[in-house]
């Protein structure tokens, strides 16, 4: 390599004599490399198992970051040991890793070529992570809101989150279907993992939970649960259920959440604030079955043991009621006995007694008609005398008999009866009524008595008949 100096004595690199320069300082200054912290992002794999990221750093308050070349033959040699933590890197992932500095010239980059990786550094910031978020959800009331929900007796509406086609809809599908009661369900299709999948997952709880039907908004609640199930898989993809966003949707539903991940070991922060955590879907599947069946066995339990002891008890009393029966007959028996018999006597006695009464009554009628006619002959005699004077009287008191004895009646021309001379005026005309006919007259003059009273009308005064 030969290098050209100028005139003031600095040496004139090409670019390529310049970026093998920064190499050979780079080994020399970084001989056993470097280890390099920050978050995996824009991971992307090209095709011949090679894989890229940026390293990014932001602790500082100053964004930094720096390329990562993750080459095939390392990933292979690390595989091992992620398999081993159950580790798959991809973004959001924080890391420790270890690599050589290597400026690539065709493109004036400064890169990192990976060579390890710190497991125990990912681990501790996943488990930092989740403890700080439940620490925060407890200070917030929301670590225990979902367990205080009420799981119905009968769950049989449930609203799924999963990834529709995945092994763990199918597991959790087969699993009830199979189990024959009928289950209703609602299912939300999600991604699981991979950077949109916070996002959606929190979503689809969301909608279930206003489908479900959310306290004081009048609407009639239509789901029983809400299930988030997916496979397993590395401790790294359950990052999508360890986020806050997921874990409040899940502790704000109005029912019981129940959650399958899938992970035996793992327990994601969605579990901690779950209503019920389970390990696979299947399993989740099987609580729910679980939960239906033991109440069809409590409930016929309890029918079992109504009816036996409705049937002990029909039994108890229809032998009660057929022992009184018997009573009642024998009473009867014996009492018809005893009425017969004082019947009898009372037969015999009766004609007897009909007899006597039927002889004193006789005579009680004779004494009493003839005491009838005396009383009749003796009113009829009274009566006879009272009618003989009233007939008297009326004779006496008909007007054609006392016309006969010599009194008249006299009216005016209108009909008035005069009684006295007031009744009259001169020149009034008088109708006389005598024994044998009328006699009209017409008033001249009237004279009062020698003991009349002396009135105005009292006048001397004479008529003249026509």
């Amino acid at each position: 390599m030969d290098f050209v100096e100028d005139d003031g004595g600095l040496i004139t690199y090409t670019v390529g004599e310049l970026g093998d320069a920064i190499n050979g300082a780079l080994r020399k200054g970084f001989f056993e490399g470097a280890w390099v912290r920050g978050e995996i992002q824009g991971w992307r794999e090209g095709p011949n198992g090679h894989a890229y990221f940026n390293l990014v750093d932001d602790t500082a308050g100053v964004k930094a970051s720096i390329a990562v070349s993750f080459f095939a033959n390392v990933r292979m040699k690390l595989r091992p040991m992620l398999a081993k933590n159950r580790l798959r890197l991809g973004d959001g992932m924080k890391v420790r890793i270890h690599g050589f500095l290597d400026y690539y010239s065709p493109n004036g980059r400064l890169g990192l070529k990976m060579g390890g990786i710190d497991p125990r550094y990912t681990l501790g910031e996943i488990a930092l992570a989740k403890d700080e978020l439940v620490r925060k959800l407890v200070a917030e009331g929301l670590y225990d809101a979902n367990r205080s929900r009420t799981l119905p007796l009968v769950p049989l509406r449930i609203g799924v989150v999963t990834s529709v086609g995945s092994a763990a809809w199918h597991d959790f599908r087969h699993e009830l279907e199979g189990s024959g009661i009928g289950f209703k369900l609602v299912v939300a299709d999600v991604r699981v993992q991979g950077e949109s999948a916070v996002a959606m997952i929190a979503r689809a709880i969301r909608t279930l939970s206003n489908r479900a039907g959310r306290p004081g908004t009048g609407m009639r609640r239509q789901l029983d649960a809400i299930v988030v199930v997916r496979g397993g898989g590395a401790r790294t993809d359950l990052a999508a259920f360890d986020a806050e966003a997921v874990a409040v949707a899940i502790a704000e539903a109005p029912v019981p959440v129940l959650t399958g991940l899938g992970h035996e070991i793992d327990r994601a922060v969605a579990d901690e604030v779950a209503f019920r955590s389970l390990k696979t879907p299947t399993a989740c599947a099987g609580a729910l079955i679980e939960q239906v069946l033991e109440f069809k066995e409590r409930s016929e339990a309890a029918w079992m043991a109504t009816a036996r002891i409705a049937h002990q008890r029909v039994e108890r009393h229809d032998q009660r009621l057929t022992d009184l029966s018997v009573r009642v007959s024998n009473r009867t028996r014996s009492a018809a006995a005893i009425a017969t018999d004082r019947l009898d006597r009372h037969a015999g006695r009766i004609p007897a007694i009909a007899r006597q009464r039927i002889s004193e009554h006789s005579s009680r009628l004779e004494r009493a008609v003839g005491r009838m006619g005396g009383e009749a002959r003796r009113h009829l005699a009274v009566a006879g005398m009272r009618l003989d004077g009233t007939e008297v009287r009326i004779r006496d008191l008909d007007p054609a008999s006392t016309l006969a004895r010599g009194w008249t009646i006299t009216r005016r021309a209108d009909g008035q009866l005069i009684r006295s001379i007031a009744d009259m005026r001169p020149g009034d005309d008088l109708v006389t009524l005598v024994a044998d006919g009328t006699i009209p007259s017409t008033v001249t003059t009237t004279t009062a008595s020698a003991d009349a009273p002396d009135t105005p009308d009292a006048l001397d005064t004479g008529a003249t008949h026509d």
